[in-house]
């Protein structure tokens, strides 16, 4: 699994997918769930999904993206 995970984290096609694609999609739905957690009055849930799991998704995919360049880089 280790291996897996490391032929993927060194190849550029893979990060491609999940810096611009699945990273910024998950982002994007999991801050509209937390606008919509505080718009229903459930505002501490909201606020952790907010400031938690979408920024863990955005600097995620921020990772990705400069571990793409990088890769592409030394090649």
């Amino acid at each position: 699994m280790k291996e897996a995970f490391r032929t993927l984290a060194n190849t550029p096609e893979p990060l491609f997918a999940l810096g611009y694609m699945l990273f910024p999609l998950l982002a994007l739905i999991s801050a509209a769930l937390g606008l919509w957690m505080i718009v229903t009055g459930q505002t501490i849930g909201g606020l952790v999904v907010l400031f938690t799991v979408t920024q863990a998704l955005a600097f995620g995919a921020f990772w990705a993206i400069g571990r793409r360049r990088r890769i592409l880089d030394a090649q």
